[in-house]
């Protein structure tokens, strides 16, 4: 029996986990939840597949009492703490935001597979997450729908056969829209994803392509290959999730529908697959034509914004993360527009710098340090705004 552990539970991605392991019962044994702030929701998990543990991260002022042999704790200290617990095999971590980096970093260094859903971990934590895998026993085993489909492809070659990958991107519910178009968009709309049912924060990340840029970081983390290795594209029907291409001209894809479960699936099973009679069949016929498209660089600038935070290394690509949390969170409340996302951001780089953290203290400093700015150029915007209305 496998012992996993869900961070994030309540959310998108922990609801897909906790449906596969509720198929496969022989397999998987839930030794702890941990969620943000759905009590209720996480109460309800609780009841039906009773960890040892239950964490809330927000601050309630009673944690529920009938814990049926769970013990309920509070705060992401408890949360850092529990990854630690060497009863665990698996943490699959699916927790929003960079909050979700030092449950990584702490599981890591106890000897667990991390099965990774949260991008911050990468993006402002890579070098830190790289050396914690090569100094111990730990892996990373990715849950993003396109680094699984790179790992399922690389399996039996070698890391000297690579040349180049290539993400795929569903273009979000805007794909076609001018930069005057995207002037006018609202929350409500950008939150409408034709094709991925996710959580809101990267459903607006899809909209903006800030997701796959996102995905280009982790992307050269956890392959090892310079950001000119690493390419993305616009393919609508999002069936074919990644392209590896070797330095023979082979080039291989790994296609399956829109469902988070499967690569859920295959990084709780790796290097093994189980057999799972809810997950479709492929229909080649059905699901044709498939079709490809360039990025819009002009419309959505978050991408190239996000390669380029990349590129400069060090802290930059953590800065470019946190500024987008708290720009993600502002267009949610309606204090900014839509093409004022990337305008705060790249303010919010332009103010902070260059620089190379040393620890993770320096990572989560310089995040904080990150989010305060971009308040201050939200708050500069919706001044703007309130001018013009």
């Amino acid at each position: 029996m496998i012992r996993v552990a869900v961070l994030g539970s309540t959310g998108s991605i922990g609801c897909s986990a906790l449906e596969v392991i509720r198929r496969h019962p022989e397999q998987y044994d839930v030794t702890m939840l941990a969620a943000n702030k759905n009590v209720d929701a996480l109460a309800a998990q609780v009841s039906e597949f009773r960890p040892k543990k239950a964490v809330i991260c927000d601050s309630f002022p009673e944690l529920p009492t009938a814990n049926q042999g769970t013990r309920w704790e509070r705060g992401i200290e408890s949360i850092v703490e529990a990854t630690a617990d060497p009863d665990i095999d698996i943490v699959l971590n699916a927790l929003v935001g960079a909050v979700g980096l030092r449950p990584t970093l702490t599981a890591l260094e106890a000897g667990h597979r991390v099965a990774l859903a949260n991008k911050e971990s990468l993006v402002a934590g890579g070098a830190l997450v790289v050396a914690a895998v090569e100094s111990g026993e730990g892996e990373v085993i990715p849950i993003d729908s396109e680094h699984s489909a790179i790992l399922q492809c690389l399996q039996g070659s070698d890391d000297n056969d690579l040349q180049r990958i290539t993400l795929t991107a569903s273009g979000g519910p805007f794909r076609g829209f001018s930069k005057a178009d995207l002037n006018k968009v609202k929350a409500t709309e950008a939150l409408q994803h034709p094709t991925w049912n996710m959580g809101a924060k990267i459903t607006i990340d899809s909209a903006t392509l800030a997701n796959k840029a996102l995905e280009v970081i982790e992307a050269h983390f956890l392959y090892g290959l310079d950001y000119d290795r690493i390419e993305a594209v616009v393919h609508p029907q999002s069936v074919i999730h990644s392209f590896v291409e070797f330095v023979d001209g082979s080039v291989l894809a790994q296609l399956g529908f829109p469902n988070m479960e499967l690569p859920i699936l295959y990084a709780l099973s790796y290097p093994n697959r189980l057999d799972d009679a809810l997950l479709r069949t492929y229909d080649p016929v059905r699901l044709s034509p498939l079709t490809f498209e360039d990025i819009d660089h002009e419309s959505f600038p978050m991408y190239a914004l996000g390669v380029e935070a990349g590129r400069r290394s060090g802290y930059v690509p953590a800065v470019y993360n946190a500024g987008n949390e708290i720009a993600v969170e502002a267009f949610l409340e309606e204090r900014i527009r839509f093409p004022e996302v990337p305008e705060v951001v790249e303010r919010t780089m332009d103010r902070i710098g260059i620089g190379a953290p040393r620890d993770l203290m320096d990572v989560i400093s310089v995040d904080q340090e990150a989010r305060k700015v971009t308040a201050e150029e939200v708050a500069r915007c919706a001044q703007s705004i309130g001018k013009k209305s």
